[in-house]
Order: C-alpha cells, then structure tokens, then sequence
C-alpha cells in the first residue's frame, strides 16, 4: 500500500511516495518555480530525471509528479490507482483540530478559516490541496498538521497574559510548530525506553528551531508561539524578545509594523548576530578561525536552548530523555556540547567522543558514564509521521 506526502510550498511542491508495508521511499521529488519561468521538476524514482516543463500553478506541478511517478522509464508504479491515499502538511490546526483529519469540503473550509494564522504557508498549503483534488478525486486525502501534536498543552502553559477576551476574539495563544518532527522523535524515544511513563525533553534544532516538553508521551509545553518566531534563537529569527523593542525600533528607523516583523523573522537570528550566514557549518568555520561574533552568534543559540531544557525539565519534575534532532541537533556537536555542558545536576553526562564523532543518519546514544538521563540524537522523518497518520485516519488499515 502506497501513500504520497505531498508539502506544498508558495512556489514549491515537494514530495515522496512511502511503501508502508516497510515504510520505505520510492520516489521522490520536488516541483520548483512553480508559476515562474523555468519551473523545474526534480524526480529521484527508478532513476533520477530534471524536467523543465510549464507549470503555472500547483495543478501542472501534480499532473507532473503523477506523470513521473508512472512513467515507463523512471517511474515507480503502474497507475494512479496504485496511490491509496495522498498525506498533505498543513502548517496550522488553530483550535479547531486536535489531531489529522481525513479532508471533505467541510475540512477545507475550516483550513480555510485558519489562513490568517499561518498566512505565509497556509495558502501553498491549501493549493497543494486542491490541485491534489483536482487531479486524483478519488482517492482519500488527509490534512496532517505541524501543530496538533502540542494541542495537549494544558491552558496555563499556551495562553498569553492578555485580556481574555482578545484570546477568545482572535485566537492569540501558543500553537507550537514542528509537530510532525515532535511526534516521531517521541516515538522512538519511547521505544527506546521501554515505557511510556517517563520526561522527555525534544530539540529540534535546524534553521527554524524548537524545543518541547512531552510528558508521559504527551506534549506539555513547546518553545514556539503563535507563530514560529517565539522561543529559540534561530537561523534569521531572534527567538525571545522584549515586545518594547519594536516599539523603539520603529521609532529610530522609521520601520512600519510588516518591515518591523520581517526584520525579526529573516535578519536577526544568528545570521544578525554573525553577520556571515545562518548556516552552522559557515559559523561554525568561522568560529575555529577566531571569528568572534561566529562564537557569539554559536554561544547564544546554545545558551537559549539550555534555559529551555532547565525550564521543561523544571515544569516536569524532572528529566529521563533528551534527544536532538534536525540538521544542527544531528550534525553540530559544538553545539550539542555547549547545550549540555553545566547540565550535570539535572543528570545528564553525555559521551564526548561519541558527541564529537556521531554516525550520520542513523539513531546515536550520547549518554554518558553515570548519567541517570539518556541522552540521543535521534534523525527525524516528518514525511513518515505524515504518511503514517494518513493511513490511519484514512481507514485503509
């Protein structure tokens, strides 16, 4: 039984085809410049294609990946009738879903309603719906959201301290994001364990970077907010911030409120901190060389994600799991050591040489002699979660 995830950016349409019987890929891809000049199809099946083909909209864009996927030459199935369901990711849920939702008309109307909250990606998010529709009506799609998982947050951890009534009006509360990621890496940290009764403390560390609580296998707290901007520090958003400083901000620079946000959200972060990249390996580099604001830039991120494990360990009552996870979480130990150096009293003694020298891709033990606290770098696979859930709340079990 085959599934396809399908994550439909603004311009974008990536995708993979996930065998579940072994939950393996074989096929995936992805659609760039859609609507632009030169859109491009990258198609990795029987072997690897790049089509340069018209692709006005996000339609053209799954025609072509369906075309490809059946291909005689470099496709992987016979027909589209070998698709038995398709998985979408949706970025927001709002308050009206709590888990993965098979999608009639109904569904989309209440995506649709949720736009405002996620108006950056919920729009591709909705194309990438429809165009689906449109081209395979009858197979069963599901909307998989990246902010269901933290929906078990209890009241007091993702409300602000506004009045309530705006809260009620506007739906202003912590939503959380990287779910998908969230989901998995407490999945296998469970089993991993061998129980579900235990405290877990999740990094997510990549250019967008997040943190969660999951307790008992449940989230209950997580670092990002109504949007992706609260919480870490990140590739170009700066995470944490006093609100007052927009204020002044604007009122030195003569910002309005959209350049104000877009300042934070993609020229802060360690990118504005260094002032050479928002990539790791860059500043990483750059740190050996006696690059001092690289280091600053490397010591801040670490230090922001070492309050967040002090303070979930702290709303937990303790710790007996840390995983990291995402592209800086799995393959910068400079910074895996700066998190968890100074953790010792919460229990946790990682492993320096297996932190220095990890294998790649593959679930890594970094608990140290002595530590009553595991500690992993556990490769997440979001587009697993998504094709998992599909399957699930599309009967086809």
């Amino acid at each position: 039984m085959k599934v396809l995830v399908v994550n439909a950016g603004s311009s974008s349409l990536k995708y993979q085809l996930i065998e579940m019987q072994d939950e393996s890929v074989i096929a995936k891809g992805v659609c760039e410049r859609i609507g632009q000049a030169h859109a491009l199809l990258n198609h990795t099946g029987k072997k690897e294609v790049r089509l340069e083909k018209p692709m006005p909209t996000h339609t053209e864009a799954i025609k072509l990946v369906l075309d490809a996927l059946v291909d005689k030459e470099y496709g992987v199935i016979d027909s589209m009738s070998d698709i038995a369901a398709v998985g979408h990711r949706v970025l927001h849920s709002g308050e009206d879903f709590n888990e993965s939702v098979l999608i009639d008309d109904e569904v989309l109307k209440i995506i649709e309603s949720n736009v405002e909250l996620g108006p950056l990606h919920m729009p591709a998010n909705i194309m990438g719906i429809k165009a689906c529709r449109e081209v395979m009506p009858n197979a069963p799609m599901v909307a998989v959201f990246d902010t269901t998982f933290h929906s078990t947050m209890p009241d007091y951890a993702y409300m602000y301290a506004l009045p309530y009534e705006d809260y009620k009006k506007y739906k202003i509360r912590k939503y959380g994001f990287h779910g998908t990621s969230h989901l998995y890496v407490s999945g296998e940290a469970r089993k991993l364990m061998g129980r579900d009764d235990f405290k877990c403390v999740i990094c997510h560390l990549g250019n967008g970077a997040s943190v969660s609580a999951v307790k008992n296998g449940k989230c209950i707290d997580t670092s990002m907010g109504l949007t992706p901007l609260e919480g870490l520090v990140m590739g170009t958003r700066s995470g944490d911030i006093d609100p007052a400083v927009l204020e002044f901000l604007m009122h030195k620079t003569g910002m309005d409120i959209h350049q104000a946000t877009e300042y934070l959200n993609k020229k802060s972060g360690v990118l504005g901190i260094s002032g050479i990249s928002s990539d790791f390996r860059d500043l990483t580099k750059a740190m050996d060389e006696g690059d001092a604001r690289a280091r600053l830039a490397v010591e801040m991120f670490s230090y922001r994600v070492k309050k967040y494990i002090g303070s979930y360990a702290a709303a937990m009552g303790g710790i007996d799991f840390l995983a990291f996870t995402g592209g800086i979480g799995e393959h910068t130990p400079v910074v895996r050591e700066q998190v968890m150096d100074g953790l010792e009293f919460l229990g946790i003694r990682y492993d320096k040489s297996a932190n220095a020298t990890p294998k790649r891709g593959v679930i890594t033990d970094l608990t140290g002699k002595g530590s009553s606290v595991k500690v992993y770098i556990i490769p997440t696979n979001e587009e697993l979660v998504i094709a998992r859930e599909t399957l699930q709340r599309s009967h086809l079990r």
